[in-house]
């Protein structure tokens, strides 16, 4: 069988090339000329998996090595007998450390306390539940969102969203994209939603783009019904984005929040164990993360351990940065990420007590 394999997603190279022939092509070069003849596909969310790509061909199968399928249209797919396999909970952890990261430099810059905040969390799926352990252990106070799973699981541990818009200082998003059905997530947070705020919250998207009326958002930025924004996921991305929301940003991304290399090894190994289940074989899979050059973080004398561990590990102010010096390159910049391991590889000295404990609890090795 032939699978094409987007060229960027890492740990993937020569490891399934002995079970099939494989063609390694770029995520911009994947187009249907070029799938034609392609039984199963790996890719990433820039490939959309619509008519257009996969229209005659020969593919049968595809494989996102990512938690969100709403690059794939799963209508088509079903009509035209091809099965779809996600990455769920590849990168939760990567993008928890992202909202960490940027919840206690906004704290920081206020001069608040993480426990005088109550942050809600809207979605509390894979990723809404990393965020909400980080959350926790760091101190803040958690309202939860999550229409599914308070139908199924009772209403004892989730409010409404009216209420999360009335009663947080923080709301960060983390809902798939769903267009249809019983709980619609496209525009979730519009216009409506940002006039339904009394705390002028600062507001978090790293969900993904569409959720969020990227318009409306920096409208409520402007009449002060958010104090600030975060937004790491966009309306039409990569090559459409609105750019005036950089401007005004707290914090503003291009799509990394999960772009720990720890995210992409685990969307890795999930993408060659199911692609060898549809090959019917067994494929091993060996790659590891590597270990950053300077991994211990020496916090004796650090009047923030907190803060000066977790960005230590990683911070977002970096990446906004390189955002905000080309805006035009939003693909680019995804494609070039720098390496970045999440807090379970690096190691904290010169401190003791509670808050080593803390430190602890969140990952870091002692």
């Amino acid at each position: 069988m032939k699978v094409v394999i987007d060229a960027h997603i890492p740990y993937l190279r020569g490891v399934i090339d002995k079970h099939a022939n494989v063609e390694y092509i770029p995520a911009e070069n994947i187009d249907n000329e070029a799938i034609k003849d392609a039984d199963a596909l790996i890719i990433r969310t820039p490939t959309k998996c619509t008519p257009a790509l996969l229209k005659g061909s020969s593919c049968k199968f595809i494989m996102t090595a990512s938690i969100g399928i709403d690059h794939i249209d799963t209508d088509y797919c079903i009509e035209n007998g091809i099965m779809w396999r996600n990455s769920p909970g590849c990168n939760a952890y990567s993008v928890a450390q992202y909202v960490l990261a940027s919840l206690l430099l906004y704290c920081d810059k206020k001069g608040i306390n993480p426990n005088k905040l109550t942050v809600g969390v809207v979605g509390v799926g894979n990723v809404g539940k990393a965020v909400c352990d980080y959350l926790s252990k760091a101190g803040f106070n958690l309202l939860l969102n999550d229409p599914p799973r308070a139908e199924r699981e009772g209403n004892n541990n989730f409010v409404s969203l009216d209420y999360i818009a009335k009663h947080c200082d923080v709301i960060t998003m983390h809902t798939p994209l769903i267009k249809k059905g019983e709980y619609p997530t496209f525009h979730l947070a519009d216009k409506e939603f940002f006039d339904k705020l009394t705390r002028k919250p600062l507001f978090i998207n790293s969900a993904r783009g569409g959720v969020v009326d990227d318009k409306a958002l920096l409208q409520a930025k402007t009449e002060g019904k958010i104090c600030d924004f975060v937004i790491d996921t966009w309306e039409n991305e990569p090559n459409g984005i609105y750019t005036p929301l950089i401007d005004d940003a707290f914090i503003a991304t291009s799509h990394i929040a999960g772009y720990s290399d720890d995210g992409k090894y685990n969307g890795s190994k999930t993408s060659v164990e199911e692609i060898a289940k549809f090959l019917g074989t067994e494929i091993e899979f060996s790659p590891t993360p590597a270990t950053p050059q300077n991994n211990i973080i020496n916090l004796s004398g650090s009047k923030n351990p907190l803060l000066d561990a977790v960005l230590y590990s990683y911070n977002p102010t970096k990446d906004f940065e390189r955002l905000k010096n080309n805006p035009s390159h939003f693909e680019k910049l995804r494609v070039e990420y720098p390496f970045r391991r999440e807090f379970c590889a690096y190691k904290v000295t010169g401190i003791k007590g509670e808050i080593l404990e803390q430190l602890k609890s969140l990952g870091f090795k002692l």
